[in-house]
């Protein structure tokens, strides 16, 4: 893994992952996806925890975050980016099966980028990564 060339995908649907993974190949996103299935592993990925302290250093291009997962919830894990230094330009899409008004406000009150809803198009959807992406380039001054 090059440094900050990846997207990270937290989802403990494995079937929700697999789609977003084949829908980003399909799109032409060409970073590497790194899967966590649950919110404790996003975090420690993120700030180098546990069995990922040993990994390379820098931030992913991207996150895209379930909100519903085991151990540490969605919204948690996005508070948790969004308040440190280090990971706050981070861009966070939230992909989720909840349509509820209150986990969109409360996600966008924590500072996620953008928040789609599963099933999602995906052509919009690959769209969007790739904004995303370009937007963490300029933030981080890379290209």
């Amino acid at each position: 893994m090059t440094q900050s060339g990846y997207i990270l995908l937290a989802d403990d649907n494995a079937t929700d992952a697999e789609l977003t993974i084949r829908a980003l190949e399909i799109g032409g996103i060409k970073e590497q996806i790194v899967w966590v299935q649950d919110g404790e592993a996003a975090l420690h990925f993120i700030f180098r925890k546990g069995v990922y302290a040993e990994r390379p250093p820098g931030n992913p291009r991207l996150m895209l975050l379930d909100l519903h997962m085991p151990k540490i919830d969605g919204l948690d894990v996005l508070a948790q980016i969004k308040a440190d230094a280090a990971t706050r330009a981070t861009p966070v899409v939230i992909m989720s099966s909840s349509d509820q008004e209150c986990d969109m406000v409360k996600s966008y009150e924590r500072y996620a980028n953008s928040y789609i809803v599963k099933p999602v198009d995906f052509k919009q959807f690959t769209e969007q990564v790739a904004t995303l992406g370009k937007y963490w380039m300029a933030v981080n001054r890379i290209g």
